[in-house]
């Protein structure tokens, strides 16, 4: 079986770094969508559909079955495939899915993305943060300190482009709309991840909600929060090596 990493924003691959060792011995891809971590191709426009056709199109260059997992944003793109291509996946595993449910309201962050001139604005102070001030402040938020230093050494100059269209392209009603697909996803075995001090998913009640229409197994993550992956490797890992032990 191969584990398939797919990561959100403002990050890269790193985020993951802490969790693989503890995963179980498969083979494990991390996959960086584009402008996250990677160049944006010609003609991409990083819309929630442009990322879910990247993921496609990735994922059939894999050995089959692939058991999908992702993080923030990646997560997003990972119930689109779920909910629209369930027969590339032998199963899915998110953190994100309370996004989905009709209550759900964007983050303040998300919300000033998603406005014209202010969200140019925030991406151009970003842009003008150095490398070790990037550090700080992804660290603060609760990355660990090497992780933290990779994932701001690896944005590059496309991550504001990036960030604008996705989040554009997401302004409700679209999550809302897509949220209406959930019963699809229950095609295949799922996991919803819910890390108690995760403050931008819409919290426990909404995910456990999207989990039940999406016919998915929960497994919570006890004062973890938002980079799960960094404070609580293990416990994340054993949730989704219990999870993927059921299925073999």
């Amino acid at each position: 079986m191969t584990i398939v990493l797919v990561h959100g924003n403002p990050e890269t691959e790193a985020i993951w770094d802490d969790l693989v060792p503890h995963l179980r011995d498969q083979d494990i891809v991390r996959l960086s969508p584009p402008g996250f971590g990677t160049a944006i191709p010609s003609g991409f426009d990083c819309t929630t559909d442009a990322y879910r056709d990247w993921l496609a199109a990735e994922l059939g260059k894999l050995a089959q079955p692939t058991d999908l997992v992702g993080h923030d944003w990646g997560g997003g793109h990972v119930m689109r495939i779920a909910m629209e291509y369930p027969g590339l996946i032998r199963s899915w595993a998110v953190d994100i899915l309370g996004i989905f449910d009709p209550d759900y309201v964007w983050h303040e962050m998300a919300r000033v993305w998603q406005t014209p001139q202010a969200g140019e604005q925030a991406v151009a102070q970003g842009r003008s943060m150095g490398v070790e001030e990037r550090a700080q402040r992804f660290e603060s938020l609760g990355m660990s300190e090497a992780i933290a230093r990779k994932v701001a050494a690896g944005a590059n100059a496309e991550l504001g482009r990036a960030i604008l269209a996705l989040y554009r392209s997401a302004a409700q009603p679209a999550m809302r709309n897509l949220g209406a697909g959930l019963p699809r996803a229950a095609a295949r075995p799922g996991l919803a991840l819910i890390a108690t001090e995760d403050h931008y998913c819409g919290g426990e009640r909404l995910a456990r909600n999207c989990a039940e229409r999406a016919g998915a197994q929960v497994a919570i993550l006890q004062g973890a929060g938002h980079w799960w992956m960094c404070q609580q490797p293990k416990q994340g890992a054993d949730a989704i090596n219990s999870f993927l032990a059921e299925l073999d």
